[in-house]
């Protein structure tokens, strides 16, 4: 018996009599305000249960040897699609020039609407006796090594495609002029679908594949990079009877709409900062220049619920045209430059523990019972006070 009392004396809930209530109007609405609180709050709770969360946490990136996927989207309004090449280069000494695998491009009209792409051989011309590089022309049972039209650096030098003639006068530097008179250009529709795609613009889509080091990728104006200027020539001698259309249409070609740009694939909440970015050739003096982008890159790590890690990466970005004054000139292009962050940040989905969301719960319910409960004796006891005051007042 004595047990039952000693553990009596250890309520700490000890009970009061109904008869000695007292329930008060300032009370009951308390009741309601703390109750609709605690649903809230409790709602609340149960959401950031069943949805899991995403910390972030920063690590030195350890990585070596890997490669990236630079995924773009990027319209060009005034740059023909038989003109825009691509070209990507890393300090590691990699190059790769006027890449074509992986990528798409579409030919659009003056307000964007897409054309529908000619079918390779239409238009191109048949040479019956193409010229060789000895001077002569092809005989019958003659091998065909075409001429490079002066351009060749030795005399078995072979020109057997409208590139390699413009790469070899690229080389030494000089403008190729009357490309019409060019067999290899004439046979492979080079010159017609120049002349056809005149005005157009050009949606370029695709990745390219780098080393993870840094390094720039860039669209530029005709293939290759030694000689850039030299294509002004070239694309006005495409148009020679409207010589000043061409070049004011020239003085814009590097005005472009970044669609969209990432390095690596997309994870939740990624942000992309360049997607949707415009910029016109007019916004500046009407020179023509290179417009850059120095992108730096962070390396991240994205592991969901259940365990599966995506590797991608942030970036940042900062922005500047170089116009094409002086010299040496910089080459007409968009350009842009990347280096990767040593920091990596770490995004990791996790739920709350039931042990937490209990105590959540717990903590809710008796922290608002407990505020409440001071405020209801803070209002009561204020109550009585002016209420007594005010009978002694009367009676005084």
């Amino acid at each position: 018996m004595e047990l039952w009392n000693k553990l009596r004396s250890l309520d700490a809930y000890p009970k009061v009599n109904e008869d000695f209530y007292s329930r008060t109007l300032s009370g009951g609405l308390i009741t309601i305000f703390s109750s609709i609180a605690i649903l809230l709050l409790f709602f609340s709770e149960i959401r950031l249960y069943l949805y899991s969360a995403t910390e972030s946490k920063l690590t030195v990136d350890t990585s070596r040897g890997e490669r990236l996927h630079i995924n773009f989207d990027v319209t060009f309004p005034a740059l023909p699609c038989s003109l825009v090449t691509i070209d990507t280069m890393d300090v590691s000494g990699e190059q790769h020039y006027d890449i074509r695998h992986d990528i798409i491009k579409k030919r659009i009209d003056q307000l964007g609407n897409v054309i529908e792409s000619r079918k390779d051989g239409v238009g191109s011309h048949k040479i019956e006796r193409p010229l060789q590089n000895h001077g002569g022309r092809l005989d019958h049972n003659e091998a065909y090594c075409g001429s490079c039209y002066g351009s060749e650096e030795s005399d078995n030098q072979c020109c057997n495609t409208c590139e390699e003639v413009r790469d070899a006068y690229r080389k030494k530097g000089w403008a190729l002029t009357n490309v019409e008179s060019i067999d290899q250009c004439k046979r492979e529709g080079f010159v017609q679908r120049l002349k056809d795609e005149h005005g157009e613009g050009c949606n370029i889509h695709g990745f390219v594949d780098v080393n993870k080091v840094a390094g720039n990728f860039h669209f530029a104006p005709g293939k290759g990079l030694d000689h850039a200027f030299n294509f002004l020539q070239d694309m006005l001698n495409f148009q020679p009877e409207n010589y000043n259309a061409s070049r004011i249409h020239f003085l814009s070609i590097i005005s472009h709409k970044i669609n969209k740009l990432s390095f690596g694939k997309d994870f939740p909440g990624v942000i992309n900062p360049l997607d949707g970015v415009e910029w016109k050739q007019g916004q500046t003096t009407g020179l023509t220049g290179m417009y850059q982008y120095f992108v730096k890159v962070v390396p991240t790590i994205y592991t969901d619920i259940r365990g599966r890690k995506i590797h991608s990466n942030q970036f940042s970005v900062t922005e500047h045209f170089r116009e094409a004054i002086g010299l040496p000139r910089p080459p007409p292009g968009v350009y842009f430059f990347y280096e990767f962050s040593p920091i990596q940040v770490d995004f990791t989905e996790e739920n709350t523990s039931l042990l937490h969301f209990l105590t959540n719960i717990c903590a809710i319910i008796g922290g608002i019972f407990t505020v409440a409960g001071i405020l209801d004796s803070f209002v009561y006891h204020g109550h009585r006070a002016i209420k007594k005051k005010m009978e002694i007042g009367k009676l005084g």
